[in-house]
């Protein structure tokens, strides 16, 4: 049985000291801890970072070649929602991503996905009932119910939500929490329900609400949502009741960095180091009971050793025993990746992109998309209509949106959206919150057209055209992720980004920004395949404004 030390200052977090010690590690395991006696290297030891609420599919890489780029960083270990490919494929894609995972060292920790669909609003690929439910939470690789973002089901005590609830409290294990803007008597009653956490606070007060009534909340910054500013403060006043997470990260910014940038950012904040590390590395493990080692005896050999507590460079990341990085190269291998999928609509035409009127100019309902959030705002702009038909108008950034059923031929559905930026063109994804159905925004009809039928074609991806080139990001995995290697796919993304801000977005992660507007489970207008929704009244609401 091998056997190596790693000697440095060990960064004792419940003990809220840092000494010099060296780590002895027999096979997988921290057989021993000890003061050092002499000298020993200007590094630092410490427990690993840990991802508390993630979607993997969002990085569009699979399991394996996130895991790969993510211990660069220093992540050991992630708490996953396999959320979005269930609603491509079932409890049949939460267990491809079990099985992909299963490949590497690497702690990817799933649920199981409490709500396929997430509404009855919008066409799925897939359902997951409370029986499904129930025979995934009895196995041990799955540590959680998933997100419960039907927040109404759990308030008015609907049959089904509460089996799922119930199942998991059966079992031990934890409820996850998802209720944007959710105050007083309801988020008490919520909470009461055993819903344990909620990453969707996006102020201060809100998050302060849910505290009091014994929730965990999750300091989320991913690709789009991000709400470090607003909830940081939380390390100081609540530490034992905060997580970091990103939920949603695109393949580039998981090459620059995961939750270590967060920990560096609260650093420089100012922030107490050991409250910082019990949120980043301590509290995931104790509340979801991961199978995760947090440096001490007798505990799985998961650790990182750093250069400094101020610049949090990664020298290493271990691994039961097994060192997976060193100095920002990954030295997890790729391992073969399997496509599935389900995609069964026809090429759409531009004539079926038309929204028709007999007006000369009409009054329409306008998603405005919001940087840096996932809730939209809801506006109207009057727009001109030329040959009988609505046009976008760039001088007001009003930009038509399209979401097409990508599981069966139906009509597309028709909106205005305001904030994208685009010039000309069009961009287009199958990633596509929560059915991931098609969804794109463009100037006119031909391009957005265009960009619908590139992906049709490649059977899932991301796409950006100008009205005559096209550039199709192909992700054959459930349309979701790529059977690329990661720093591939990073690499392709990213230049399709370029492309869409060379069109004229100014959005920070534009492809992210669309994959949410058709998340009817967050305010306050959004698209679904079935027509335009007012998330406040949950019901479906007209295009056209009321005079």
């Amino acid at each position: 049985m091998k056997q190596f030390e790693v000697a440095g200052h060990l960064v004792d977090i419940p003990g809220r000291k840092t000494f010099p010690a060296v780590v002895t590690v027999t096979g997988d395991r921290i057989t021993k801890i000890a003061p050092a006696e002499g000298a020993v290297p200007q590094q630092f030891i410490l427990p690993g970072f840990i991802d508390a609420h993630v979607h993997v599919e969002s990085s569009m890489l699979v399991p394996s070649e996130f895991a790969r780029l993510a211990v660069c960083h220093g992540t050991v270990a992630t708490i996953s929602d396999p959320h979005e490919i269930a609603n491509v494929l079932g409890v049949k894609g939460v267990e491809y991503m079990l099985d992909n995972a299963a490949q590497v060292p690497f702690k990817c920790c799933f649920g199981a996905p409490s709500c396929v669909p997430a509404t009855v609003f919008e066409t799925a690929g897939a359902a997951i009932d409370a029986k499904d439910v129930d025979m995934l939470l009895q196995r041990n690789d799955i540590y959680y119910l998933s997100e419960m973002m039907n927040y109404p089901g759990v308030l008015q005590q609907d049959a089904e939500v509460m089996a799922k609830i119930a199942a998991a409290k059966r079992l031990g294990k934890p409820v996850d929490g998802h209720a944007p803007g959710l105050r007083g008597a309801d988020a008490a009653a919520y909470i009461q329900a055993g819903i344990s956490t909620d990453h969707e606070c996006f102020t201060l007060e809100e998050a302060l609400d849910k505290l009091q009534h014994g929730m965990h909340i999750l300091i989320r910054e991913g690709s789009a949502a991000r709400n470090f500013e607003a909830l940081a403060s939380l390390l100081q006043s609540h530490p034992q009741m905060v997580m970091f997470c990103s939920d949603d990260k695109h393949p580039d910014n998981l090459v620059e960095g995961h939750i270590n940038i967060l920990v560096k950012r609260a650093l420089a904040k100012g922030y107490n180091l050991y409250n910082i590390l019990q949120a980043a590395c301590i509290n995931p493990v104790k509340h979801y009971n991961m199978p995760v080692g947090l440096l001490r005896e007798g505990d799985p050999a998961d650790f990182i050793v750093v250069n400094n507590l101020d610049d949090m460079a990664v020298l290493q990341t271990f691994i039961n025993g097994e060192i997976v990085a060193e100095n920002g190269v990954t030295k997890i291998p790729s391992v073969p990746i399997l496509p599935v999928n389900q995609f069964n609509c026809d090429p759409v035409t531009a004539a079926a992109l038309r929204m028709e009127s007999n007006e000369p100019e009409v009054t329409v309902k306008v998603i405005e998309a919001l940087e840096g959030q996932l809730i939209t705002n809801a506006l109207t702009a009057t727009l001109q209509v030329k040959d009988g038909a609505v046009a976008a108008d760039t001088e007001t950034d009003t930009l038509k949106i399209v979401v097409v059923n990508r599981y069966h031929n139906a009509p597309p559905a028709l909106g205005f959206i305001r904030h994208f930026g685009l010039q000309k063109g069009a961009i287009a994804s199958t990633v596509a919150h929560d059915s991931h159905n098609i969804i794109a925004v463009g100037m006119d009809d031909e391009s957005i057209c265009e960009a619908i039928n590139q992906l049709v074609k490649s059977q899932g991806g991301i796409c950006v055209t100008d009205g005559k080139n096209s550039s199709v990001l192909a992700l054959p995995v459930a349309g979701l992720m790529s059977a690329e290697d990661g720093y591939a796919t990073a690499s392709a993304y990213s230049k399709l980004d370029a492309a869409a801000k060379a069109l004229g977005s100014r959005l920070d992660a534009p492809f992210m920004t669309l994959s949410f507007m058709a998340l009817l489970v967050i305010p306050h207008l959004k698209l679904s395949d079935k027509g335009l929704f007012n998330g406040d009244i949950f019901a479906f609401t007209s295009t056209f404004a009321e005079p």
